[in-house]
């Protein structure tokens, strides 16, 4: 399967105006995030410094492997991790392009007030 890149074309939330393929690309995105777990994965990766091994991620999340997988495959087709496949292990890590392109998107500073 294709690693669907839905963050290259994603335009800010307070753009005067977006696509239909902006609009569909950022909903996918929030998707992709619309999970506490999947916010907790990468909250774990932005603060580990560098590449984590998706089995290092199940005691701090408290979950069973496969489901850790599953989260981990989710924001990978997203575009929001890239995968280093080490032998049997994945190791983990941010797409700093994505994090960068998703920190615009949600800038609202003076949409609101």
């Amino acid at each position: 399967m294709s690693v669907i890149e839905p963050i290259a074309c994603c335009a800010p939330l307070s753009a005067s105006s977006l696509t239909d393929e902006e609009a569909e690309a950022t909903a996918a995105i929030f998707r992709a995030l619309g999970d506490p777990a999947r916010v907790r994965i990468v909250n774990a990766l932005a603060t580990a410094g560098g590449e984590v091994c998706g089995c290092e991620l199940t005691g701090s999340l408290d979950l069973a492997q496969p489901t850790v997988s599953h989260h981990l495959k989710k924001l990978h087709d997203a575009g929001l991790l890239d995968r280093e496949q080490r032998g049997k292990w994945a190791y983990y890590s941010l797409n700093r392009a994505a994090m960068t392109k998703l920190t615009a998107v949600a800038d609202l500073k003076g949409a609101c007030c």
